[in-house]
C-alpha cells in the first residue's frame, strides 16, 4: 500500500477545501453575518491540517486499483469531517453527528436532512450547506485531477473509477487529466447556463445559484421551509429540465460538442432514461389527476417529481406520500434505478439495468440454444464477462445493503414502509423517502444507530458500493 501517496493526496484535499469554504465566508461578509469569520477559521485550519501529511509529493506516484479505491473512500470521509465543522461551530448544528449526517448528505449529494426547518441557518451556511452538493456532483478528486494530475502510470483512471458512477469509467481523450477537465467544463457550463434561466424567472443571484448547486450535483437540499414549491411554475420547469439534463450520461455531452449526433441517439442508455421518464411522468399524471384541478397541474407536479426522483435529486413540489399507491410504487421503482452512468445522478443507474436485462435474455436464449457464443451487447459494443460479473457482483452487494439496512433502521419502530424507503432514499443518494422521512418528513426523529447506518448508506452509494467494502476491508488485514 503507497500510504505515502495516499497521505499525500489526503493532504491535497484538505487545501482544496479549505479554498472552496472562503465561498461561505465571502457569502458571510456580504450579508454581514458572524459566522462569516467561522468559516474563514474553519478554512485556516483545514490549511494547516494539510500541511500534517506532508507537502512535498512521494517518489513514488504509482498507484494500483486497491489503493485508488481506498484513497477515493478515504477522501470522502475527511472532507465531510471538516465540512461539518462549522455547523458546529455556529450552533447551527450543535450535536456532532447531526452536523457529519447532514455534510455527509451534501457532499454526497444525498439531500437528507435532519433540520426541520433551514429558515434559522445563516445565509453563510445555507450557502455552504447547499455548495456541498455541487462539489460533490462531479467529485473532488475529479476536480483536483483537472487542475494537476495526482499520479502516473494509470493512477489517475483508477480514481476516476472509484469516484465516476456507472460499471465501467473510460477517458474521453487518452489523458485522464484531460478528461477531467472536460467533464468539469461542461459540468460548469451547464451550471452557468441553467443560473441564467433561473435569474429570466425573477430569482435572486443567491437564490439561483443555491437552486443551481442542488439541481446539478443532484442533491435536492431545500433552500427554503416550502421546498421548490415556494417557487414559481417557471423556476419549476426550469429545474424539471435541467434535473433531467444532469442525469445523462456527460459523455454524450463531449459528443454532442464534437457534433457526433448519430453517436448520441444511438446510446441504449439515453433512450432506457428517457423512455422511462417518459412514460413514468404520463402514468403518474393519470393516476394523480384526480387530486388536482386541471391535467395540466397533474402532469407539472408528476414531471418534476419524476425528474426528481430518477435523477434521485430529491427536490419536492408536492408530498407524493398521499398519492395512490400506483405513483408511490413507480417513484419508488425509479428512485432505484436512477440516472445514467457517468452522470452526476445516484441509483442503480440505468446502465446496469439495461446489462442485465440484456444478460437474463441472453441466458434464456442460450437454454434453448445450447450451442449459442453471443456475448452481451451495449452501446453497440460486445460487453467483456468481466463487466457483466462486475454488474451482477453489484446487484448483489445492492440488495443485500437494502435489506440489511432495512433491519437495523426498523429497530427504530417506524414502520417497514418508512424504514425501507429510508434504505432506499439513502443508498441511492435520493433523500426523501417515504413516511417520516417522505416528501415533507426529515431524518431527524431516527436513532444514532439508524442515523450512522444512513450515513454509511449516502457514503456507499456516492462511491458505488466497492471503494468503501475495499476501504474497510484493508483496514481489516492491517489488524
Amino acid at each position: 500500500m503507497n500510504r505515502r501517496m495516499i497521505l499525500y493526496v489526503l493532504g491535497k484535499i484538505l487545501r482544496v477545501e479549505a479554498i472552496l469554504l472562503l465561498f461561505p465566508f465571502i457569502i458571510g461578509l456580504i450579508y454581514h453575518e458572524k459566522a462569516a469569520f467561522v468559516y474563514l477559521l474553519v478554512a485556516f485550519g483545514s490549511l494547516l491540517l494539510s500541511f500534517i501529511p506532508g507537502n512535498s509529493k512521494p517518489r513514488n506516484t504509482g498507484i494500483n486499483a486497491v489503493e485508488g479505491f481506498v484513497m477515493v473512500a478515504l477522501g470522502w470521509i475527511l472532507l465531510s469531517l471538516v465540512g461539518c465543522i462549522p455547523f458546529i461551530a455556529t450552533g447551527e448544528i450543535p450535536n456532532f453527528l447531526n452536523a457529519f449526517f447532514e455534510t455527509v448528505s451534501g457532499f454526497t449529494t444525498t439531500g437528507a436532512s435532519i433540520l426541520p426547518d433551514v429558515s434559522f441557518l445563516s445565509r453563510a451556511s445555507l450557502f455552504w450547506r447547499s455548495f456541498t452538493h455541487f462539489i460533490g456532483g462531479m467529485g473532488i478528486l475529479v476536480f483536483i485531477m483537472a487542475v494537476l494530475p495526482i499520479s502516473k502510470g494509470g493512477g489517475d483512471l483508477y480514481i476516476m473509477r472509484a469516484e465516476s458512477p456507472g460499471p465501467d469509467v473510460g477517458k474521453l481523450v487518452p489523458r485522464s487529466r484531460s478528461t477531467a477537465r472536460i467533464l468539469y467544463s461542461l459540468y460548469i457550463g451547464i451550471s452557468l447556463l441553467m443560473v441564467i434561466f433561473l435569474l429570466f424567472g425573477g430569482n435572486t443571484v443567491y437564490e439561483s445559484f443555491l437552486i443551481m448547486f442542488g439541481t446539478a450535483g443532484t442533491g435536492g437540499f431545500s433552500i427554503t421551509a416550502g421546498g421548490m414549491g415556494d417557487f414559481s411554475h417557471y423556476s419549476q420547469i426550469i429545474i424539471t429540465i435541467f434535473m433531467a439534463l444532469y442525469g445523462i450520461n456527460f459523455n454524450l455531452y463531449f459528443l454532442l460538442v464534437l457534433g457526433k449526433v448519430k453517436d448520441i441517439l444511438k446510446s441504449d442508455e439515453l433512450k432506457v432514461y428517457l423512455g422511462v421518464m417518459a412514460l413514468s411522468m404520463i402514468v403518474i399524471s393519470i393516476n394523480i389527476s384526480g387530486m388536482y384541478n386541471s391535467f395540466g397541474d397533474a402532469f407539472r407536479d408528476s414531471a418534476f417529481q419524476v425528474s426528481s426522483m430518477l435523477t434521485s435529486t430529491g427536490y419536492t413540489t408536492a408530498n407524493y406520500d398521499i398519492w395512490p399507491d400506483l405513483s408511490k410504487a413507480i417513484i419508488m421503482a425509479i428512485m432505484c434505478m436512477g440516472a445514467c452512468a457517468g452522470s452526476t445522478g445516484g441509483g442503480f443507474k440505468v446502465a446496469r439495468v439495461v446489462i442485465l436485462w440484456k444478460y437474463a435474455k441472453q441466458e434464456l436464449f442460450k437454454l434453448t440454444h445450447k450451442r449459442s457464443v453471443r456475448n452481451v451487447v451495449f452501446e453497440g459494443k460486445p460487453l467483456e464477462s468481466k463487466t457483466v460479473q462486475s454488474t451482477l457482483t453489484f446487484l448483489i452487494a445492492y440488495v443485500f445493503i437494502i435489506v440489511f439496512s432495512t433491519i437495523l433502521i426498523s429497530i427504530d419502530g417506524k414502520g417497514l414502509l418508512t424504514s425501507l424507503g429510508g434504505a432506499i432514499a439513502t443508498i441511492n443518494n435520493t433523500g426523501p423517502g417515504f413516511g417520516i422521512n417522505g416528501a415533507v418528513g426529515n431524518y431527524a426523529a431516527f436513532s444514532i444507530l439508524s442515523k450512522i447506518v444512513f450515513i454509511f448508506n449516502m457514503l456507499l452509494g456516492r462511491l458505488e458500493i466497492f471503494p468503501f467494502l475495499i476501504m474497510l476491508g484493508s483496514i481489516r488485514k492491517k489488524r
